[in-house]
């Protein structure tokens, strides 16, 4: 079965309080986490900031059909320095099932 989550991301002032360059170290570091599960998780990020949105400045959108990797991934990104510095903080997550009646159709009611 795919997941997908839309996990509802802050980013605190103290972020915007480094220089451009730090927070592009710090992004770096994340992307290396996210490519490392770029096989199992497909994530995509969208600045939210300058848009309606209420109590989050940021989102990521992420399909996986493995929850395991989807968890092991987040758990990486909260032991970054951007999480435990207290820069960003994941605010919610939205999380559904791709087609998930279907599958209950076909593998518990039998039908085609």
């Amino acid at each position: 079965m795919r997941y997908m989550m839309i996990v509802l991301l802050e980013f605190y002032p103290s972020w915007l309080a480094l220089s451009r360059e730090e927070r592009n170290n710090h992004a770096a570091s994340l992307q290396k986490i996210v490519q490392k599960y770029n096989q199992h998780v497909q994530a995509r990020f969208f600045d939210a900031e300058a848009l309606p949105g209420k109590e989050f400045t940021d989102f990521v959108v992420c399909e996986v059909d493995d929850m395991k990797q989807y968890h092991y991934m987040w758990e990486e990104i909260r032991d970054s320095l951007v999480y435990t510095q207290g820069y960003m903080k994941i605010k919610d997550v939205i999380m559904g099932m791709e087609n998930a009646f279907k599958s209950y159709e076909s593998e518990v009611l039998k039908m085609n």
